[in-house]
This record gives structure tokens, sequence and C-alpha cells, in this order.
């Protein structure tokens, strides 16, 4: 059983004899009377941009921004150069992982060959070594083939991981079809091309007995047809991001910061995912931490990457707007950063912790993250809570100050 597997208060005194190793000594270093222990976070979606993409992210980077988030462990997504869809190519991230990661690192494999949604990738090989198969960046537009995916992952006891989007509905869109673009001149990408494409899904998950999970949504429909396929007994689960739940079109501005796929939604589908986070309908919260560089930002809405970063303010951000209101419990939102996630996607716990000042009150600094992704439409927002050390398997990987 993992040390810490729920939310523990300590004084600081009281942290150097809670495990052995080099954390004791970084403990000793920590000057505050009361700190809150957290078990270690996972996430099931991030960007680590390696191989291919280093001038983005590397797995270095990338585990030294999880770290600092109080994330422990992680699972890339495979849009990568090349893809992660055979086992030669899943070697050289492999390596990588061994090489620079000082968390726990999990790739996914693509479904299909170079994610072009044409031809299946090799899953039978694949499967005993990755947590799970997506083409993250790309919705499957094949019914035949994502009825076949289905299939052979039911086969192979993995989840398919779905990043959902029609094509045919996107039309060039960039931000969210509504009242923003439209008294700005924007192209919009309309909700339909997310929740039209789960919908589909949902009925072949139910015909198929797949283990089925969506990405990042971000639509009130997307929700309500999750809640229905749930109660009907269909094996599916669903995550969100940080910035779906806080943010939405209200909030955009004319900078590349604030433009993701999907888009920040209307204010009624923000208010349907936390309706649906607070019933169970949605089950875990993931970053889709997703860097890149500043010049790729700085294009404006229209013209810079999809994509923002969100490891190391993920947990402040939702302590501050969920957690301090009294709109979600403490243990409530560590159940969703940590236990859900793994338990869904069959991960270890481990004796991995972070500790927490709770009461550090700041603004959120892009210039003092440890990602090479700067991007984030939360700069400047006042936040609670720092994380002062984060633990993995009984070995510091982040102290405050240090790194």
């Amino acid at each position: 059983m993992p040390l810490f597997d729920k939310v523990t208060k300590i004084r600081a005194d009281e942290v150097e004899h809670t495990v052995m190793g080099d954390f004791c000594a970084a403990s000793s270093r920590l000057n505050h009377p009361s700190y809150t222990l957290l078990p270690g976070f996972c996430d099931v979606h991030v960007h680590f941009r390696e191989p291919g993409f280093s001038y983005k992210e590397t797995i270095r980077t990338g585990c030294l921004a999880a770290a600092r988030g109080g994330y422990t462990t992680v699972c890339t997504m495979p849009n990568l150069a090349p893809v992660c869809d055979s086992l030669d190519h899943l070697a050289v991230q492999e390596e990588l992982i061994r090489q620079q990661a000082c968390i726990g690192v999990y790739p996914y494999a693509a479904i299909t060959l170079g994610q072009k949604g044409e031809a299946l990738a090799d899953l039978e090989a694949l499967a005993p070594r990755v947590v799970a198969f997506s083409d993250d960046g790309h919705g499957v537009q094949s019914e035949s083939l994502m009825r076949q995916v289905m299939e052979r992952a039911k086969a192979l006891g993995r989840l398919i991981v779905a990043h959902c989007e029609d094509n045919r509905l996107l039309r060039g869109g960039y931000i969210h079809d509504g009242r923003y673009a439209a008294a700005h001149g924007h192209r919009g990408i309309c909700s339909e091309s997310e929740w039209r494409q789960i919908e589909r899904d949902l009925r072949l998950a139910r015909e198929t007995g797949c283990a089925y999970h969506v990405c990042h949504i971000s639509t009130k429909e997307s929700v309500a047809l999750i809640r229905e396929a749930k109660r009907s007994g269909v094996d599916v689960s669903c995550e969100t991001a940080p910035h779906y739940l806080l943010l939405d079109e209200d909030d955009l501005q004319e900078d590349g910061r604030f433009k993701m796929n999907p888009p920040l939604r209307a204010k009624e589908d923000r208010e349907a995912l936390l309706e649906g986070l607070l019933d169970g309908t949605v089950d875990m919260i993931a970053t889709d931490h997703a860097p890149h560089s500043a010049e790729e930002k700085a294009r404006g809405l229209a013209g810079s990457a999809f994509g923002i970063v969100g490891l190391e303010t993920a947990f402040p951000l939702l302590y501050t707007e969920l957690v301090k209101p009294g709109l979600l419990r403490l243990e409530a939102l560590v159940d969703l950063l940590c236990q859900k996630p793994r338990a869904r996607f069959g991960l270890p716990c481990g004796d991995s912790f972070s500790v927490w000042d709770l009461e550090r009150h700041y603004a959120v600094d892009p210039g003092e993250f440890l990602s090479r992704g700067h991007a984030t439409p939360f700069a400047g927002r006042e936040v609670y809570g720092r994380c002062m050390l984060t633990v993995h398997e009984g070995r510091v990987v982040y102290e405050e100050g240090k790194n």
C-alpha cells in the first residue's frame, strides 16, 4: 500500500520522519508550521514532444514541469516524429524515457499508422508495452475502422482513448463558434464537431464492449451523452481539463495563449462540465499539457499553434477556484487528479507524493515554469497553493527553489 494515498496534514518538523532517503535532507530545509501531503498526481494526457520536437519540450523538461506541479505519473501522447505506431518507433521514445525521466512516464501507441486514419498500427505487438491506444490530435473519421479498432482493443484488454473531432464539421475554425468569434470576425469550431463523433463512438463501444475513454471533453452535449451512456452500461470514462472548467469564450483575448483544441466554449458548456464533475460523469481531470515555442504561440488566435501548458498550474488553479470556494472538497479533487486516473488506466500508485503550502498566495508567472512552453491563459492569475517538494519512489524529484 502506498505511504500516501490520501490528503495528510503534517507539521514541518514531522516531515523528515515520514520517509527515508534523500528526502530527509530536503525536508530539513522546510520551514513552515503546517504543510499538506498529497499523493502523487497522475495525468493521462500530456505531450512531451520527444522524439521529434525537442525545441518545444523534452522528456526531461516535461518531467520537471510535472514534478513541480505535484505529478509523479504521466501518459505521453504518440503524435511525435516518428509517430509511436510500431515497436521500432516506440523503442526510440522508451530509450529517451530511460535516459531522462525522473517520474513515471507511460507512452501511448497510435491507433493508426502515422495517425493518418487509414490503416491500423500493429496493436497486438504494441499492447504489452503501452498504456493505451490513441490518435490524439486526430479523430478517427472512418466508422468501420473505429469498429475494427475497438474489437481488437477489446480482445487485447486495452483502452481506446479518443480525440473526438469530425473533420467534416471543422470548416477551418480555430476558436469556438460562438459569440466571441462572431463579434471579432473569427472562424469558429462548432460544438457538434466534438459531440457528434462521441455519439458515434459510444454506440460502437456499446456494440463491441470495448473500454473507451474520451479526451478533453468541452461541450454540454458531450457531458449529456456520456452521462446517459454510463447509465446504460457502456464502459466509458472521460476527462476534461482545468481550462474548460475555469474559462469560457468570454475570457478570450486576441492572443495565442488562448488557443487550444478543443477551444474554450460557451458559459453553459463550462457550467455543464462542472456539473458533470460533481455528479461523476466526468471521471478525471487531465491537463493536455501541449507546449510550443514562443514563436509558434505569438501569431494570434488565427495563426498560433493549438495548445497550452498546464502541469505546473493545474492543482493551484483548481484548488483556488473549486476547493477554496467550497464547490469541491480537497479529497474529491485529489481523487480526480490521482486515484481515478490510476484506477481507470491501471497505473501503479507507488510511494510517491508531494508537499504543499496551501496558504501560499502568488500570481501565475510563466517565467518561472520549468517547461519549455510558457503559453497559458492563466498568466497573472492569483492562486493559492505552492508545491514545496515532490518525491517519487523515495527520491526527491522537485524541491522549491532548488530546480
